[in-house]
């Protein structure tokens, strides 16, 4: 090993070793809610029992199952009989596009840079003889409604839009689209895994006929999630066994891990207004101060609506699989805007939709903050991704 390299390393790793590393990758997962924790300990202790089970341990459980089924609906503005719950959003997803094209050959919508779950989903109909359409998008990550009409409406048996993208943050307008579903019978998918339990979502008022959501996404347990499907609309189920969540999803309810995902939810209405004011202020001020002291450095939909917490923002020339290792030995714990495939980084689709240059797909990174973030945080993680990206560019990474 050469010895300025192998001085640079030890430097790092002692940095690393030293200093207290700043999570900021909550699209990914986010910490645990203590209050969730609380209310899943409870029911571990005492609302144990299947809750299918007609004795009087069975009867506490179902009591807080369905309990915890009426205050997230009404948090999300839908009937308690709309509200299934999943393992998490992903199963919501596949259970939906599974469920709206079963035994069905037609096309498929889609927006452009749709998340995975969704997409390998909808290729998945392929083998059945369905489609896929894409929602064109505009610079910003918004749908482009002067297109909408374009869309084969006689063909189409499924639109599926990512509400908040998980990528950048950018928050979807589907009122127009909802009414164009509406007018032509097609059922409507939204993919609220990054917008539940972080910006309002009003399941009536979206004119959706199915919402997926995730519970670790919003600071409540992973393998846990929900499925709100319009009042009389008829989904086959994407898995078979017991008669559980009426006959719609097999398998017997995690009581405490339903329980602990109303708790978080029930802690984000109590506070999000604080929430999202804190959190966007926070957002901002790295965003701030990346800008000036950084660059060149582009945020990605900074023009639109976006999530609070989301920062997607490149730094071109330098390539983001680098600045990723750098970080994370700064204690920085962030994501890529890209993807990795097949040992190569890719431009992120979402980017590419959006019309940003390939290259500049590639130097971009995307931090996603939480409530649990903090103003100090913010300034001392602005100072070491300031440092790394000074320390690459003298450098010369390419």
């Amino acid at each position: 090993m050469f010895p300025e390299f192998r001085g640079r390393c030890i430097e790092s790793l002692n940095e690393r070793m030293t200093a207290r590393p700043v999570y900021l990758d909550n699209n990914a997962t986010t910490p645990l809610d203590p209050r969730a924790l609380d209310r899943m300990d409870e029911c571990w202790r005492n609302a144990f029992a299947n809750p299918g089970s007609q004795h009087g341990f069975g009867s506490s459980a179902r009591q807080v199952l369905e309990d915890s089924r009426e205050s997230m609906a009404s948090i999300l503005n839908a009937d308690p009989s709309e509200l299934i719950f999943t393992s998490g959003g992903t199963e919501s997803i596949n259970a939906a596009v599974h469920g709206f094209t079963f035994g069905r050959r037609g096309v498929i919508a889609v927006t452009a840079g749709e998340h995975p779950a969704t997409l390998r989903a909808a290729e998945k109909t392929f083998l059945q003889g369905c489609g896929i359409a894409t929602l064109a998008v505009d610079s910003g990550g918004r749908l482009r409604n002067d297109r909408l009409d374009q869309l084969p409406w006689d063909e189409l048996i499924l639109v599926c839009v990512i509400l908040a993208h998980n990528e950048t943050g950018v928050i979807q307008d589907v009122r127009r689209l909802s009414e164009l579903c509406r007018q032509h019978r097609v059922p409507l998918l939204l993919d609220a895994v990054q917008a539940v339990g972080k910006i309002p979502v009003n399941f009536h008022a979206l004119g959706a006929t199915s919402l997926a959501f995730g519970a670790h996404k919003f600071h409540g347990p992973r393998g846990v999630g929900g499925l709100l499907l319009r009042q009389g609309t008829r989904l086959p189920a994407l898995l078979q066994g017991g008669h559980q969540e009426h006959g719609r999803r097999a398998g017997t309810e995690p009581v405490p891990l339903i329980a602990g995902m109303a708790a978080a939810l029930e802690s984000w209405q109590s506070e999000f207004v604080e929430r999202s004011g804190r959190v966007t202020c926070l957002r901002d001020r790295l965003q701030e101060s990346l800008q000036t002291r950084c660059a060149p450095a582009i945020v990605h939909g900074q023009d639109a609506d976006r999530l609070p917490n989301t920062l997607s923002i490149a730094f071109p020339g330098i390539p983001g699989e680098s600045l990723l290792v750098n970080l994370h030995l700064a204690g920085i714990a962030c994501s890529l805007g890209s993807t990795c495939a097949s040992g190569a980084a890719e431009a992120a689709p979402s980017l590419l939709a959006m019309g940003i240059p390939a290259e500049v797909c590639k130097s971009s990174v995307r931090f996603s903050l939480s409530c649990q973030n903090t103003g100090a945080e913010m300034d001392d993680a602005a100072e070491r991704i300031v440092a790394v990206i000074e320390r690459m560019r003298s450098e010369g990474v390419r």
